[in-house]
Formats: structure tokens, sequence, C-alpha cells
């Protein structure tokens, strides 16, 4: 059934009206236009212009009195529609697309045989498209519309989405002047909330994505669940007492009280005193606490109907959408209700909302730490995985990590490693918070207290290393060691590179050592230093090809960070003797001819010194094989790496001077070494760049490489030859090296 519609050009009432089958069409005494029209002049223009306005323009008088909905008028009507999509095309007049486009638009609100019957005619959907960079409003306000009616049959959306609607529709919102058929009309209030509805409801299912979510917590939001208005019963409000701020820290009693006791109201009269002023995030914490808590309190929080009406999803997965400030604060609200399902929601939450500093700040500035650690001792132990997992991400701050610590945090954590009935799960995130602390330096730096003696209000006297490393003795007994080591035992690469990094703290006291060597950790590095050989190696280089690249770079960070380990253990007599210091230096000297990454060598190089120098194997004279094997494989290949990567014209002159020497001692397998690793290329570079010492060595190195045939087309190739003739034509200081140079080259 096709309905009548309004006509697309008001201004046409006065021609004479003729109905047919339902159609009212405006004439002017033309004929109609062929379907396919040749080349029109101005008049036939015209005409079809007037036909395009009244085509499906309805009659005067109320709709539907003179319009006969039957098969035949419908098939009339669609008679016209290969006239309109026609016209829809670039190469027709812009009056006559705008008035094409608004035509099929108001057809299309027949329903979906309407819709149907546009859709037939192939590519009709890109000519729509291409009318939303219109410069006309009707125009651009009419092919949105009518995209609006296709998109809404399911079948078409895909066809839509894959012809660009999507690419245009985003350019027509970001046009810096909105337009009229894309601008918010804040005037229509009811309009308005519907808009705004929409607009929740779809920032929501983009935040189930992780990459959307980032954006928008960019822009200022943050998920939030909605755990019912019966959850909010449970929370209880402070009693009166001196107003502190969020994250526990107390505001500063005034040194001028009021007598009248106005001063504990008003905390304004007391923030002229520089030690009481807050900063912008405290103020922020503060605001988004009392605008939470006052909600609470009078039972406005959240509407039993809200998740419905927003997320539209299923009642254990609705989410609402808050500004951050209170975002944050409701967040932190939640951790503390009795509701287990509520906390660990929360929990949740906050975690995946913690992406930049920002947001972790935030969150340490409204006092989720301490909340978060006690969620730790919950009885459920789901809500202690999701406790650990807002700490984990939280802990990537240095400021949290350093509230952790002053929360009595550290102490907890190991306590939870100690503790035989942890979950794996809930294991690694605590591994990976104390790491991450041990990394920041958090437990062995001293910081002052910032906060403060809450009793007295005096700054308390910042703690010294010395004592907080006795404090670290005190934690970590043999029980946290023993379980440690059993964990990197049976970790993943991963974890093992977190463990190995909170046993390297620990590994400086001779007490820990004496644990460590009891807990047979040093065997435990072995079969780590074995697993790296196996994967590692270029002699099974089938095995290694095959192996994922993320999976080799997990294994050289827990290869690194227990080579790091065992280095520090050889400090100690007692550890030295309890290893197989044969099997593990043949262990390292075949990790270093591995494929794994250069960064991963220097801790090699650095422990094979040590292990030469304990188990003295060091010879008399010349040189030993471990140390050539170290310069082949670690110290020259990162030499021509910072020739290659440096940004910094001295970083490379270093690495050249550091090269001549390396090269000028006469040990053939160095240069070869030097060409394997590609620095011929880069050495021609700096004849180009180098000047003075940097020039000399440079080509004091070429010619030793010169020496081997083989390097001859890789010198040539690098254009070495017009630069040399270059410095000979110069006749600098160093003209007689270019011209000896060259001599040695085949030119």
């Amino acid at each position: 059934m096709l309905p009548a519609v309004a006509a697309a050009s008001p201004g046409l009432y006065h021609l004479p009206r003729y109905h047919h089958l339902g159609r009212c069409f405006h004439l002017r005494h033309h004929r109609l236009l062929p379907a396919t029209p040749a080349r029109p002049s101005c008049g036939a223009t015209h005409a079809r212009r007037l036909l395009l306005a009244g085509a499906f323009a309805s009659g005067e008088g109320p709709s539907g009195q003179d319009v006969d909905y039957s098969a035949g008028a419908t098939n009339s009507g669609s008679a016209y529609l290969g006239l309109f999509v026609r016209l829809l095309g670039l190469d027709n007049d812009s009056r006559d697309r705008e008035h094409a486009v608004c035509t099929l638009y108001q057809y299309s609100l027949g329903g979906r045989k309407s819709i149907d019957e546009i859709m037939q005619f192939l590519g009709c959907i890109v000519l729509i498209i291409s009318l939303l960079k219109s410069e006309s409003t009707p125009a651009c306000e009419a092919a949105a519309g009518l995209l609006r009616n296709i998109t809404s049959v399911h079948i078409y959306r895909k066809m839509a989405g894959e012809s660009g609607a999507m690419e245009e529709i985003i350019s027509l919102l970001c046009k810096s002047t909105i337009t009229p058929e894309v601008h918010l009309l804040q005037t229509k209030e009811d309009d308005y909330k519907i808009i705004r509805k929409e607009a929740k409801s779809s920032l929501i299912q983009l935040a189930g994505d992780d990459c959307y979510y980032s954006l928008i917590i960019e822009e200022g939001l943050v998920r939030v669940p909605l755990v019912g208005s019966a959850a909010y019963k449970a929370f209880k409000p402070l009693p009166h007492s001196w107003p502190s701020f969020p994250d526990g820290s107390e505001i500063q009693r005034s040194s001028r009280p009021s007598k009248y006791g106005a001063t504990e109201l008003l905390l304004g009269l007391s923030v002229n005193e520089n030690d009481t002023k807050p900063d912008e995030a405290k103020i922020n914490a503060m605001i988004g606490r009392s605008n939470q808590q006052f909600l609470a309190r009078v039972g406005a929080i959240e509407l039993d109907d809200q998740g419905k009406e927003e997320s539209g999803s299923e009642k254990n997965d609705m989410y609402t959408i808050l500004p951050w400030v209170d975002g944050v604060a409701r967040l932190v609200l939640i951790l503390g209700l009795e509701d287990i399902s509520a906390i660990k929601k929360a929990a949740r939450a906050l975690g995946d909302a913690s992406i930049n500093e920002h947001m972790r700040t935030s969150f340490k500035d409204a006092g989720a730490v301490k909340p978060l650690l006690q969620l730790l001792k919950h009885k459920d132990v789901h809500v202690r995985e999701a406790g650990a997992y807002a700490l984990e991400k939280l802990s990537v701050s240095a400021t949290v990590c350093r509230n952790i610590k002053t929360e009595g945090g550290l102490g907890l954590l190991v306590n939870i490693v100690k503790d035989q009935d942890t979950p794996v799960e809930l294991l690694e995130k605590i591994i990976y918070i104390l790491s991450r602390m041990f990394d920041m330096a958090i437990c062995m730096v001293p910081t002052p207290d910032t906060e403060g003696d809450k009793d007295s209000g005096n700054n308390a006297i910042p703690q010294t290393s010395v004592n907080q490393e006795m404090a670290s003795e005190l934690i970590f007994d043999f029980d946290a060691i023993s379980r440690l080591t059993k964990v990197l035992k049976e970790a993943s690469p991963r974890l093992q590179a977190r463990v190995c990094c909170v046993l390297d703290h620990v590994a400086a006291s001779e007490q820990h050592a004496t644990a460590m060597t009891a807990a047979c950790t040093g065997s435990v590095i072995e079969a780590i230093l074995e697993i790296g050989v196996i994967h590692g190696t270029r002699s099974d280089s089938e095995n290694f090809d095959e192996t994922p690249s993320a999976v080799i770079k997990e294994l050289s960070e827990a290869v690194s960070a227990a080579v790091r380990l065992l280095t520090k253990l050889l400090n100690f007599d007692l550890f030295f003797r309890s290893i197989n210091s044969e099997k593990i230096t043949s262990l390292l000297r075949r990790m270093l001819k591995s494929s794994f990454p250069l960064q991963s060598k220097d801790c090699l190089a650095a422990c094979l010194l040590k292990l030469e120098s304990r188990a003295g194997l060091s010879g008399d004279h010349g040189v030993s094989n471990i140390d050539m094997e170290i310069t082949i494989y670690q110290t020259i290949p990162r030499l021509v790496e910072q020739m290659m990567n440096s940004l910094k014209f001295e970083n490379k002159k270093s690495a050249v001077i550091e090269l001549n020497k390396i090269i000028s001692g006469g040990v053939l397998e160095y240069t070869r070494a030097l060409a394997d690793a590609g620095g011929i290329f880069p050495l021609v570079k700096m004849l180009e760049e180098g000047d003075g010492d940097a020039l000399e060595a440079v080509l004091a190195i070429l010619y030793n490489l010169s020496m081997d045939p083989e390097n001859h087309p890789a010198i040539i190739a690098a254009g070495a030859v017009p630069l040399l003739k270059r410095i000979v034509l110069m006749e600098g200081p160093q003209w007689s090296s270019a011209i000896q140079l060259l001599r040695t080259l085949p030119v």
C-alpha cells in the first residue's frame, strides 16, 4: 500500500492538478519526459524539475480522501522510481538531484515495501551516499533520512556500510559548522532527552570494546556498573569528625581556631595556609565523594529501572556512563558496600578504567587503594581476585605503589604469597604488583611521608634506606622465598621474569641469599637457561623459526631476569659453591651465540665475566675464549646497532672509536663479526658525516675490512668509492688513509 506523501516543492499549488491513480501531478501542459532522456535543453530541464516537484505531491484536503490505495496505484508509483534514481546521477543538475532525493525520501516513508522498490535499482545507495556531501542542506537532510530508512531494514544495513555510508556520516558529523540535520535542538527538551538516552546507550555498547572504551575515558566518561538501589541501603555515612580528604589524608587544623567552632564547619577559613591548600585533584575527589554520598543517603543514587532504559542488557551486565569525577567516586563508594556482586563489579570496572596516569591517580586520590587492599582479605575468592585485578592495573603508577606501601600493603601482599592456599590467578597478580613496586624502588628508596602524622599534624621523619631494607628482611622470610622459588619453577616465562625481579630485590641481603640457596633457586635458574638454549640457539634454527615472536620475547625477558638474579647471587660464596658453575657457563656461552634480542645479551656478558672471575678461568696471557665470545656476540653487534639507530652524532662517534680499538687488535674473528653484523653500511655513512677522530677511525676499520676480498662488494655497494675520492680531492688530514683504502678496492 503506497501512502500519499508530502510535496517536495510547496510553491507549485497555482498550477493545474490532475489526479491519476491516486497521484496528484502539477503540469504546465508539458508532455511527460521519456525515462532516459538525451542531453536535455534548458527548457526540458525546467519541465523535468516541475515533474519531480509534483510527481508525488499530495492533493489538498485530508489525507486519503482522494487516494485509492490499490495495487494499480502502487505499480503506477513504482514506475517513476527508475526516473528518480537515474536523476540522482552525478551528471545531472544539482537541483534535479535535490528534488529527486527529496521525492525518494518521501516515498521511503511508505514502509518496507517502498524501500524494497527503491533498493531494486543497483547502485542507488552509492548515489544516495554521495549526496551527503552536497552543499544543499535539503538534499543532505533528505539523503540522511533516506539512508536512515534504508538501514532500518536489516538486509540493507551491511550494503550501506560497504558502500561507505559510515565514512560519509562521520565526516558530516565532524564538520566545523554543524548542519541543521544533525544539530541537537536543545530547545526541544523531549527530543533532546531521547537523543541523550540513545547516545548513552550507544556509548555503553561501545565501552564493551577495550579500544573504544579507551577513547570514551579520554573524553572524560567512565563506565559504572548498576548494582541496584537495594545494595546502597548498606551504605553508612561516617559520623561527624574532623574532615579528611578521600585518600585518607587529614586537613590540618588552622593555627587560628575560631572560639565559636566555625573553623570546623567552614574549612575555607584556613585556605590561606599553604599546608592546608588542596590541589585540583583532591578538590575533584572531594566534590565527587560529596555528590555520591549525598545521593546514596537520600536514596536517589540509582533507580530500579535505570539499567533497562540505558543499557538494555541482562540484569547482571547493566552499566551506566558517568563523568569521570562522579564515576570515580561512585566506584570507590561501591567498594565499601556489603553486596559481594556489587563489590566485584566495581573492582573490575575500576581496573578497566585505569588506562592512564590521570585515571590511576584519580582513583588514588579518591581513596580506592585502602578498600582494595581490604578486599584482598575478603572471604570470597572472586572478590579477592577482583581486588587484585584492580590493584594490578593501578600499580603501573609509581604514586599508587607508594600509596600501597603507605597503607601497609607490602606485608599483606607478601603474606598472600606465602599462603599455600592462594589460587594461581590471584598469586600471579600479587607478584606483578610486588615486581612493579620493586622495579620503581618503592621499598628501598627513602620517601618522606607527605601526609604527616594524622594525630599530631606534624610531618613524619623520612625513613632511611637502611630501615627499609631491614623491613624487607623482616617481611621476606624463608617461607616467602621458598614459595616464590616454587612459582619460579612452574610459572610461564612472563611470570618467571616478575618472580626474578622480586627475588632480585632481596638478593642483596646475605640472609635472603642463604634462604635462596636452601630453596635451590640456583637449580631453577639453571633450568630456565636450558629452556632458553633450546628455543634460542642458532644450532636449532628450525625450531626457532617455528616459535612465535611473542613467545621468544617473553622467554628472553625471563632469561634476562634470571641471569640478573644469578649475577647478584654470585657475590655470596655459599651460593656459588651450590651451583654447577661449569654447566651454567656453558649454557650462558650458548645463549650468547643465540638469536635472542641484543638487549638480553648485556646481562649474559656481565654474568659470564662474573663467573670467569669467580672460577679463575682467565688466562695469564692473550685473550680468553669468554672475552672473545662476548666481544663477537655482544659488544660488536651492540656498537653496530648504536651506529645505525642512534640519533646523536656523539653516540655514533663513540661507537666508531670503540670499534676501532677492537678491530685494531688484529683478531680476525672480530673483523668477520663486524661484517656479519652489518657494520659496513653504517661505517660508510660515517665517511660522509664524520670528521677528525671519527673519520680517522672509520677509515682504519674499513681498511681492515678491505683486507678480506669478500667484503669488497659490500664496501663498493655502500657508496664508499665516491666518498673516498672526495676526501682525497679535499687533501685533508685523512687523504692518505683514503687513497690507501682506494688502492685496496677493485675500482
